[in-house]
């Protein structure tokens, strides 16, 4: 499945962020993702959607909505994961909902937008600038489809739909590739979970030590979702954590002949805060 790379702005008098909208709206549908919601009579503007799987066979409901305030200066998306649909319910109550915000921008927003059949990803350059990101389906199970049939990951910066600005530098505006965090979460059997991600964590990986590129080449660590004690979930889709030493933010690797774009936690910039995400062919 595909990669988009490009741009949204204000031109025209309509806002980024519902551009950004629209933009995933368009790329997801183009590309097997049927969409069961898109309203943009509200201010808060809504889009549903359903996948099908790598099976084909499967229903996988994920959605983006905004949410801004022009006093405060924040216009962000909301990321969500459910386990169904009901048209007659909004999007915050969604079956299953699980929610996550991404502060976006109403000008120029630069985004990266890969989606394959079960999963749609995202990363956001805005501002000053900083990178937001999100994930919403599923993941890599460790588990039969009988024993784990719906591995849902809702991921996104903030928890819920905070009232923060892409310029906010607190601990609670950060990417939930990291793990532990209410920013992203897992869908178990009987509910959503705060998962714990590796390498983060690890002290020698991705701690007071860590790894680094050998020779130029960077080796991607999937990133694998876990409870810290004895239960391993499964792993994101096309999402790695990849070493900040002597990297940068926006540089493209190619692994065995796939595309990876290299992104940062927000404003951060440690050995620890990038990942690569896979740029789907």
């Amino acid at each position: 499945m595909p990669h988009t790379i490009g741009f949204v702005d204000n031109s025209g008098g309509v806002l980024a962020h519902y551009k950004m909208l629209e933009t995933i709206r368009d790329f997801a549908s183009a590309n097997g993702w049927t969409v069961l919601r898109y309203d943009t009579a509200p201010a808060n503007r809504e889009l549903i959607l359903k996948g099908v799987g790598y099976t084909g066979e499967e229903e996988i409901f994920v959605g983006f909505r905004t949410y801004q305030d022009a006093t405060a200066d924040y216009y962000n998306l909301l990321a969500g994961g459910f386990t169904g649909y009901v048209a007659g319910n909004s999007f915050d109550t969604q079956p299953g909902v699980r929610l996550s915000g991404v502060p976006a921008h109403n000008n120029r927003i630069d985004y990266w937008l890969t989606l394959n059949p079960q999963r749609i990803a995202l990363a956001m350059k805005v501002g000053t600038p900083v990178y937001e990101s999100a994930y919403v389906g599923k993941c890599l199970p460790y588990g039969r489809p009988s024993q784990y049939p719906y591995p849902v990951v809702c991921s996104g910066m903030l928890t819920g739909a905070a009232a923060t600005r892409f310029s906010s530098t607190a601990a609670s505006h950060s990417m939930g590739y990291t793990g532990n965090s209410p920013s992203l979460g897992l869908r178990s059997n009987d509910g959503w979970l705060n998962a714990y991600c590796y390498p983060w964590g690890n002290d020698v990986l991705a701690g007071s030590s860590q790894v680094r590129d050998t020779s130029d080449i960077y080796h991607l660590i999937p990133i694998e979702l876990h409870d810290n004690s004895g239960n391993l979930w499964g792993a994101l889709d096309g999402i790695h954590f990849i070493s900040g030493f002597n990297n940068a933010v926006e540089n493209t690797i190619d692994i065995n002949g796939d595309a990876h774009v290299v992104v940062q936690d927000a404003f951060r910039t440690g050995f620890t805060n990038y990942y690569a995400m896979r740029l789907d062919n």
